[in-house]
């Protein structure tokens, strides 16, 4: 990957906008990574993958009928067994 300062990137951004169709590049600043400049495929293709994640939400953000079903769940007695696996 580039590395780049951040002033080095903003008096070459042309030279750094062509490098990043085909990698990231990364720009410090005070030797610390600020930041990535990456193109737009990759922007894409990783909004994309944030989309498609799990998303974790609060109980209280769910309506009551589905806090309801939820209460009322039981587990498949198939899997009786695995309670004994709790109590050790």
């Amino acid at each position: 990957m580039i590395r780049a300062t951040s002033s080095e990137f903003a008096k070459n951004f042309g030279r750094y906008k062509e490098i990043a169709q085909r990698e990231p590049v990364e720009i410090t600043s005070h030797d610390r990574t600020s930041g990535y400049l990456i193109s737009e495929a990759e922007f894409l293709e990783l909004k994309r993958l944030k989309e498609m994640a799990p998303k974790a939400i609060s109980i209280h953000d769910l309506p009551s009928e589905d806090i309801e079903a939820l209460m009322n769940t039981r587990m498949d007695p198939r899997h009786d067994h695995l309670n004994s696996l709790l109590d050790e």
